[in-house]
Parts: structure tokens; C-alpha cells; sequence
């Protein structure tokens, strides 16, 4: 008997048949056709599940960043990770991979956490804004900040983000990352590196994005803002259910 034959066709194979008819054909599947998507809007989630909302993100066109993008950049990480960490925006980097923190700011938080002793893979990270904003400087794509329309648009997958994966801690990097969670009136550089609570308990740990350490001109300044940036995280040690 062949095992990597289906039944009907194993059968066939192992018994002669006084007639030769062909098995019959097994009826073709419809194809679900996608609904064309307009500008302003987003295509719905087949369910809350991760892996459906970041297909339906592939396809969002909330605000024109999507239009010079050259694709979206969802959320990594286990689906019950208990840190999410939020930055502000794909780079350059990010947005020709399709990963978030792959360039040289993620670079430097992934030695930041290391240092630390933190495994990134624990974690689920994301972005504030899911596209790539940027202007052209002769073959060099520079990064601009999204405005305030662009963040409220694409706010929709962030908290679809975290009421899926129901974080124990958020880590905000950056100013846009720290708002978008806990307010306009949010002052990060007054506030950095201090435990912060939502009203359902979920504790909230805002810190500079690694771009701002990797911006410092000199190489003290660079030093300094580096090892307040890792005093920072260095909190995440010791939360409550280690992470």
C-alpha cells in the first residue's frame, strides 16, 4: 500500500477493477475573493487571533504612509509573551525586511537587553505606527516623524496588539510609543525610567528609543545616554514575574 496516496486512490492501487473508470474528480474549492480596500480604511481581522490581524494589516490603508511604504511592518513575538515592547516607528531597515528592530536601533536595545541578561525572544515588540514614514536625500531614506493623524489611524492594530497578547509590562520607547499608551500630556525625559500603571493594573515603562542614544554627538554624550538607557530596562529585572 503506497501511505502518501489518499484513500480512495490507495485502494485503486491495490485491486484490480473490471472497469476502468477514472476516480472521480473531488468538487473545486471556491476561492475566497478579497474585498478591494479603499484609501481610509483596513481590512477586518478574520479574528482576534495575531496571526489575523497582522494579515489584515498587510493591507492597510488607514493614512498615505502605506502608499511610499514598501510594506507593513506588524508585530513579532509569542502570543502570551508578559512584556510587550512598543517603539515608534519601522526604519529603514525594518521596512525592506518586513521585521520590527532590525536596524541599528534594534541592534543596540538587543545589547542593551543581553547586557542585562533579558531575552529578546521572550518578548513580543511592535511599533506605535506600523509604516515607514521617511523623505529622500539623494539614495538615502531619512526618517520622519508621523503626525498625529498618521498615529491616531494606525492606533486600531495597537490595541488590537495588546488586548491579544494582555501584557503583564509595556516598555515604551520614545516619546510617540510613550503617549500613544499613556497620554499627550505624557513628559518622557521628566518621567523616564519610572513604573507607571494603567487603570486595569498592566505596569507601563517608559525609556528614550535607542535612536536617541545612536543621535548623541560625542562619543561621552553617546556613553552617557547609553548607560541611562540600559538603567532604565534594568528595571525590567526586577518586575514582578521576571521576565
Amino acid at each position: 500500500m503506497r501511505p502518501d496516496l489518499p484513500r480512495t486512490h490507495r485502494t485503486l492501487a491495490t485491486r484490480k477493477s473490471p472497469s476502468k473508470r477514472l476516480p472521480s474528480k473531488a468538487p473545486a474549492k471556491r476561492v475566497r475573493k478579497r474585498a478591494a480596500v479603499r484609501d481610509g480604511e483596513a481590512p477586518e481581522p478574520v479574528d482576534d487571533s495575531l496571526a489575523a490581524m497582522r494579515e489584515a494589516a498587510m493591507g492597510c490603508k488607514r493614512c498615505p504612509l502605506w502608499k511610499p511604504a514598501t510594506q507593513t511592518v506588524f508585530g513579532e513575538g509569542p502570543d502570551d509573551a508578559r512584556v510587550l515592547v512598543i517603539g515608534e516607528q519601522p526604519g529603514d531597515a525594518e521596512d525592506l525586511s518586513g521585521h520590527p528592530f532590525v536596524g541599528p536601533a534594534g541592534k543596540l536595545f538587543d545589547r542593551a537587553l543581553a547586557e542585562l541578561g533579558l531575552d529578546r525572544a521572550r518578548f513580543y515588540v511592535t511599533n506605535a505606527v506600523k509604516h515607514f514614514k521617511y523623505e529622500v536625500r539623494g539614495k538615502v531614506r531619512l526618517h520622519r516623524s508621523p503626525n498625529g493623524s498618521e498615529r491616531a489611524a494606525c492606533r486600531i492594530w495597537l490595541e488590537r496588539e495588546l488586548a491579544a497578547v494582555k501584557p503583564d509590562v509595556i516598555v515604551c520607547l520614545g516619546a510617540i510609543a510613550a503617549r500613544s499608551v499613556l497620554g499627550s500630556k505624557f513628559r518622557l525625559m521628566a518621567e523616564r525610567g519610572r513604573w507607571q500603571a494603567l487603570a486595569d493594573g498592566t505596569r507601563v515603562l517608559a525609556t528614550v528609543h535607542p535612536s536617541f542614544v545612536l543621535r548623541q554627538r560625542g562619543d561621552e554624550e553617546r556613553h552617557a545616554a547609553y548607560a541611562q538607557f540600559v538603567a532604565d530596562l534594568s528595571l525590567l529585572k526586577r518586575a514582578r514575574g521576571r521576565t
